[in-house]
């Protein structure tokens, strides 16, 4: 026969009917608390973060794009020709091709200038699809505020023309000089035309053709890509992902999903995982500026820091004779004042074996020590062997 956890907690036999209820009912509800903080699923839910947020799929990437071409219309901000002789050729170019001969010719325009014309073409941008260009000066052009680009191709890598850009330029800085002076504010050299390309040439890549899906960790760890793989397994209910190395995962497509490969990559990019990481010290020694991972640990170690510093003040007195004297005279005489600050205020602190980041940064506070002799600090532990963490310089 069962025996039931409420009579065996509780003297039922003993109790009035009232009360047994109310044990009961006492009961039931700490075995639910129990079993919710046993099975919670979401107890880890504030660490994970979504696949799309932890990996790139592999094919699903932007392309860069770059041109030259010319900018019109400028006020009198253009290049010197005499000193941008590859704007005058261009601009020679230019209008040989509209049917005008100036070769021969000596032009002193400074409404036009020499650009660079940048963009970037999105995964899967149709012919037609209009994308962002970011223009920027070559010459010794002043501004490009008022200009127009002229049609400028827009190459890829492999030197074919994906894209055709040309507009009137966005510019956000401007400058103005007088006789005596001159502001600039923001960078007038550098302007965007907003959907000032379209696309004239697809990249071929289609989704339905591909066997498997390669998955690319951003931050490339075996832990975080082993954990991806199982996610992705219990998700599909098959084993489907295999850990390849720190940065790949590869998922097999089902054969079921194989005319759904969209819905797939959307399904796969939604599951929680939990990142795994290394630890790790960043320090910037031009800002100052130190981050530390949570898992960085360091082992018993003592520390120390203090400065002798040397202040030296010269203070010379001018020494006169008394009045009426006969035969005195006027000298300097040197007055000195040494003073000798060793810290003696400074204590040494004392880390524990296997101390957390918060330890490590309230010790070192504790010592009244700034970013810069912090560097210096945190260089010394790893180099005593007491850092257990990567230690990066920028």
């Amino acid at each position: 026969m069962p025996i039931s956890l409420t009579r065996c907690l509780f003297p039922i036999s003993l109790q009035p009917a009232e009360k047994r209820r109310r044990v009961r009912a006492q009961a039931l509800l700490v075995a639910i608390g129990l079993a919710l903080l046993v099975l919670n699923p979401f107890q880890n839910a504030f660490a994970a973060s979504r696949l799309k947020d932890v990996v790139d799929f592999e094919g699903v990437r932007n392309n860069m794009l770059v041109g030259y071409g010319l900018v019109v219309g400028l006020n009198g901000t253009g290049d010197s020709l005499t000193n941008a002789p590859f704007t005058e050729t261009s601009l020679i170019g230019m209008l040989e091709r509209l049917g005008i001969n100036t070769r021969g010719a000596t032009m002193k325009t400074k409404n036009v200038a020499a650009v660079m014309v940048t963009a970037t073409l999105p995964a899967f941008a149709a012919q037609g699809s209009h994308v962002d260009v970011v223009v920027s000066t070559l010459g010794d052009a002043k501004s490009l505020m008022g200009g127009t680009l002229l049609v400028t191709p827009l190459l890829g890598a492999d030197g074919e023309v994906y894209a055709i850009a040309q507009g009137s330029l966005a510019v956000g800085g401007f400058s103005a000089a007088g006789q005596g002076a001159s502001i600039t504010k923001g960078v007038p050299t550098a302007g965007r035309i907003a959907n000032g390309a379209i696309v004239e040439r697809e990249i071929d890549f289609r989704l339905t053709d591909l066997g498997s899906l390669r998955l690319s960790l951003r931050n490339p760890d075996f832990t975080t890509a082993r954990r991806v793989a199982e996610a992705i397994n219990k998700d599909l209910k098959l084993q489907a992902a295999e850990a390849v190395d720190s940065a790949t995962v590869r998922v097999l497509v089902p054969d079921s999903r194989r005319s759904d490969v969209v819905g797939l990559m959307t399904e796969i990019e939604q599951l929680q995982v939990v990142p795994d990481q290394i630890a790790r010290v960043v320090i910037d020694e031009q800002s100052g500026v130190i981050v530390m991972g949570e898992s960085v640990r360091i082992n018993t170690v003592a520390i120390a820091q203090g400065n002798l510093t040397i202040r030296i003040n010269e203070t010379p007195q001018v020494s006169q004779p008394a009045p009426l004297s006969q035969g005195g005279q006027t000298t300097t005489v040197a007055r000195t004042e040494i003073k000798v600050d060793e810290d003696e205020g400074k204590k040494m602190a004392m880390l524990k074996s296997g101390v957390s980041l918060q330890d490590v940064v309230q010790s070192l506070n504790a010592l009244g020590i700034g970013p810069r002799d912090m560097i210096t600090i945190l260089q010394s532990i790893k180099a005593a062997g007491a850092l257990q963490a990567e230690l990066e310089v920028l």
